[in-house]
């Protein structure tokens, strides 16, 4: 399983958002001063949706299930994996129709 067509999309509509603060200056009126702070510069904030975690999630998992690779390789080398003869077939058809 690979993901790579969907991050290359998220990747543009990530580019198109604006950073909070951006976002905030941006609606505030030109004649408006922020209050005076402690001395402190205001915190950067990030806000992400439900969606990331799952795109996180999705790169975190492995493409190839190992252990489903390691039985049918077994299978193979000791003679117990058949495949019908018609499913064989069939599939070779179904490539040449493509």
């Amino acid at each position: 399983m690979s993901f790579g067509d969907g991050i290359g999309e998220l990747k543009n509509v990530l580019s198109t958002l604006t950073p909070v603060g951006e976002a905030q200056a941006a609606s505030r009126p030109a004649n408006t001063t922020l209050p005076a702070s402690s001395g402190t510069a205001p915190a950067d904030e990030a806000s992400l949706s439900s969606a990331s975690g799952l795109v996180s999630k999705a790169l975190a998992t492995p493409d190839v299930r190992m252990e489903k690779v390691e039985a049918l390789r077994q299978a193979i080398a000791d003679g117990s994996y058949q495949v019908p003869s018609s499913e064989v077939a069939g599939k070779v058809i179904e490539s040449l129709i493509k």
